[in-house]
Parts: C-alpha cells; sequence; structure tokens
C-alpha cells in the first residue's frame, strides 16, 4: 500500500500529485460547458428591451442610476420579503452591460415595475423629496425638458444583435417607429406588443405631444421585472 510519508517528504512528487488533481478537478468541472449552448436556463417571457425601453436604459447608465441602485434580488429571505423573488440569470441575459450593481444607497430596482404610477415616477425624478421625505436622490427634472432625438436606434439594435440579442429583421425596421408609438397615448400599438409582449404603453410624462428622456426612463423603470411569471417558482425553500 502506497505510503503517504512518500509523498510528503518528496517535494517534486507532491507538485506533480497536486498538478494532476487540480487537472482533473479543473476538466470535470470546464468540459461539461462545451456540450452545451449556453449555461443560462431559458426563462418563459423573458425578451430583449423596446427601442423606448433601450433608449431609458440608456439615460439610467448615462445618469450613473447604478450607482446608488442595483437590480439585483439576492436569494435571502430579507431581501425576497423586501424586493420580490430573487433574480434569475435569464433576466439579464440581453443586458449589455448588466446592472446588477453592488451598493444600495436606495432601493433595488429589479422589480420596480408596475410598483408605482408614471406620475409618481415623474414627481418622483423631478422632486424626489416630495415623494420620499428623507430621500438624498437629487432632482432629475431636467429630463422631461430633453427631447427624444434617438434616430439611430435601428443602428443599435443591430449592434445589440452582434453580441447575441435576438432582434430579427423585423424588430429592426421597425424601431425608430416603435420608439414614437410606445408613448402615444391612443397609438395602435398591436404589432409592438407582438414584438415586444408585456411592453408598457401609453403617455409616461404627461406630455403626450413631446417624446422626452423621462418618457424613455420611466418606459424603462416600469417594465423591469414584470416580464417574468413568477408564479412559476417556488420561493418556499427561501423560509429553510
Amino acid at each position: 500500500m502506497f505510503s503517504h510519508s512518500i509523498i510528503e517528504k518528496s517535494t517534486p512528487l507532491l507538485l506533480l500529485l497536486t498538478l494532476v488533481t487540480i487537472s482533473v478537478g479543473g476538466l470535470v468541472q470546464i468540459v461539461p460547458l462545451f456540450t452545451i449552448e449556453s449555461t443560462i436556463e431559458k426563462v418563459e417571457g423573458v425578451r430583449p428591451y423596446s427601442p423606448l425601453e433601450l433608449v431609458g436604459r440608456n439615460v439610467y447608465i448615462r445618469e450613473g442610476c447604478y450607482v446608488c441602485h442595483s437590480q439585483m434580488v439576492r436569494p435571502f429571505r430579507d431581501e425576497v420579503e423586501r424586493y420580490g423573488h430573487y433574480s434569475l440569470a435569464a433576466e439579464s441575459m440581453y443586458d449589455h452591460p448588466f446592472q446588477w450593481g453592488s451598493k444600495r444607497t436606495g432601493p433595488d430596482l429589479a422589480r420596480i415595475g408596475g410598483k408605482y404610477s408614471n406620475d409618481w415616477h415623474v414627481a418622483h425624478l423631478i422632486n424626489p423629496q416630495s415623494v420620499l421625505p428623507h430621500s438624498i436622490m437629487p432632482s432629475y427634472g431636467f429630463l422631461i425638458d430633453k427631447e427624444l432625438g434617438q434616430t439611430d436606434i435601428d443602428a443599435h439594435l443591430r449592434a445589440l444583435r452582434v453580441v447575441g440579442v435576438p432582434y430579427d429583421d423585423e424588430m429592426v425596421a421597425a424601431a425608430k417607429q416603435d420608439l414614437v408609438t410606445q408613448a402615444l397615448p391612443d397609438a395602435d400599438v398591436d404589432a409592438l406588443l407582438a414584438r415586444y409582449p408585456k411592453a408598457v404603453t401609453g403617455d409616461f410624462d404627461g406630455q403626450p405631444d413631446r417624446l422626452t428622456e423621462m418618457d424613455a426612463l420611466i418606459a424603462y423603470l416600469q417594465m423591469l421585472g414584470t416580464l417574468v411569471d413568477f408564479d412559476n417558482y417556488s420561493t418556499a425553500d427561501l423560509a429553510q
């Protein structure tokens, strides 16, 4: 029987066997990944952002909202009870870059969609303290005066398609029209909703005759966490 003392007394042999052990363990973990198309489980309901949501997300990133707000509910009971179902990997599969974040000066926004009305969001963005007296968030009221000049949205969709976001030719061709249609209060949105199910439509900033950056930002916020039917996912295990 091979004695451990032989290995322990021979540095070269110990290093060799350590290398072999690490190599075998690494191969066991790595090789299976080459046999599957994706490590992210596909979840029903997850879709790419609509053009207006995508522009709103760009505004969100540009203004540094991610610095104070994460978009990832961790799988802990306290977080689930406060914010809702823990985040699924698939919810961020079309995010470039993702907005998970690691700091919460403000609340997590992964489940903010539909929680408040459009009017609430407008008031909050213009004067956060008017709805949350103890908020330290600065005003973003200037967004309501900045008209949306996103004339290259179709090119943006094509660029995202290169990195794997499944925008098809129809989505790209209709991008400019969809950008405007989503924020019109009385528009025919059937085609838009066929391309982007569960998209929130209508006037967002209270100015139906203008398309502003606030429209886009609120459209983005109103869809966060709304795409997946979480009745299909149990959180009972979190109570253990």
